[in-house]
């Protein structure tokens, strides 16, 4: 296997992007299916780790294959780009699932201290030994390199629920240890929909033959495979709650900004041609699970946030820490003399648990925090309120809208 390996820079990200381009429309529409990570994957773009920081945005990404390629064209590869905001607004409407999925993984762990079969059935499946060639080897891709093609990921949980018949959550968790562009809305809604849960009674069964087909025959002996794939058991979908709005905000000074994982491109927070005191960041990568996270992931968030701050220097001002600790925000903002923090809206997840520690921190200094939700978000999340085929209805208008909104 030729391994992946993503530099945590938004240069690498442009660079991956700029190679994808001449691609993005009929290649990838014909030949996004196929799993061949012997050749480094080359018909799907790679752009996900970056994507999901938002080291580059979907509007760049949207604006450049529009701009190559008609949207007729390039529709399949559009639509996937709105899949993740898709997946995140329906989550940010419902973020009781989210909830619901921690508290079961919870669960899971004291299964796993109790019950020596599920324990040991668990780490065969996440060290790649249970014997099944293609989920074995997808683990060990994984591990090693922090990325899945989205088929090998479907084909992975399809396996893991109906096969090896192991807790749903689970698997999301070794995804989300492991996966650079791991996401809580993509990747939890992602597991659910396999497995029946997100759309009621509708599951995906991992066939051989679709397997053999999209490897082109990587795997000679599959092992015994499940047939079929009975939906799991669950709640209704909670209601739907009403959608965050940004806060009031009139550029001042004393303003510093702060960088989560899930928005490493800053500079449309600042109109008008402001700059800011200085700028830090918070994550939450650590908080993905419960177990331990990847250090590959640990180590490409935390080096992709500082090249964050020092290519916006020119902007935010001078770099402060890096950190999952929402105290040593609060001493840089006191230290800073700053009136108030401006950050970009988390959506359901780790970062904003972290945001939601900080913001009564920085309210007992003195300091307020102002979150503003992205444009195009704002626009998008509000579809996002059945399936994704209506959702998808609203597309052309949105991506119509592209050009009025600032990418970076």
């Amino acid at each position: 296997m030729s391994e992946l390996h993503f530099e945590p820079t938004r240069t690498a990200g442009l660079e991956a992007l700029s190679a994808f381009l001449p691609h993005a429309g009929a290649d990838y529409a014909k030949l996004r299916n196929y799993d061949l990570p012997e050749q480094s994957h080359p018909h799907v773009s790679c752009l996900s780790p970056y994507v999901r920081h938002r080291m580059v945005t979907e509007e760049e990404v949207l604006q450049s294959v529009l701009g190559r390629h008609s949207l007729r064209a390039a529709e399949k590869f559009v639509q996937e780009v709105y899949w993740r905001t898709y997946w995140k607004g329906w989550l940010q409407m419902r973020p009781g699932v989210w909830s619901g999925y921690r508290a079961a993984l919870s669960r899971c762990r004291d299964r796993l201290a109790t019950e020596a079969g599920l324990r040991q059935a668990w780490e065969d499946a996440c060290l790649g030994r249970t014997g099944l060639a293609p989920l074995d080897a997808w683990a060990q891709e994984l591990a090693q390199t922090g990325y899945l093609h989205n088929h090998a990921r479907m084909w992975f949980a399809s396996i893991w629920v109906f096969t090896l018949r192991l807790p749903w959550e689970l698997g999301a968790d070794f995804f989300m240890r492991h996966l650079l562009d791991g996401d809580p809305a993509s990747n939890t809604l992602s597991w659910r929909w396999v497995a029946g849960l997100q759309t009621k009674g509708k599951t995906y069964l991992a066939r051989p033959s679709n397997i053999a087909k999209y490897t082109r025959g990587r795997f000679a002996d599959m092992g015994d495979l499940a047939r079929d794939a009975i939906a799991l058991a669950g709640p209704a979908h909670p209601s739907r709650s009403a959608l965050p709005t940004s806060d009031d905000w009139v550029p001042a000074p004393g303003t510093g900004v702060l960088l989560t994982e899930d928005d490493m491109s800053p500079g449309w927070l600042l109109e008008g041609g402001d700059t800011a005191v200085g700028a830090a960041a918070l994550h939450g990568t650590k908080a993905r699970s419960p177990l331990a996270v990847s250090e590959r992931v640990l180590n490409f968030t935390e080096a992709a946030l500082k090249d964050a701050l020092s290519r916006n220097a020119s902007r935010l001002g001078p770099a402060g820490p890096v950190t999952t600790d929402p105290q040593i925000i609060v001493a840089w903002a006191r230290a800073q003399n700053l009136s108030r923090v401006l950050t970009s809206f988390s959506p359901v997840g780790p970062a904003a648990q972290q945001i939601r520690a900080l913001r009564p921190l920085l309210e007992e200094a003195g300091i307020d925090l102002v979150t503003r939700i992205r444009p195009f978000d704002a626009e998008a999340w509000p579809h996002a309120t059945h399936g994704f085929f209506r959702f998808k209805e609203h597309i052309p208008r949105l991506v119509g809208q592209l050009r009025g909104l600032r990418a970076a």
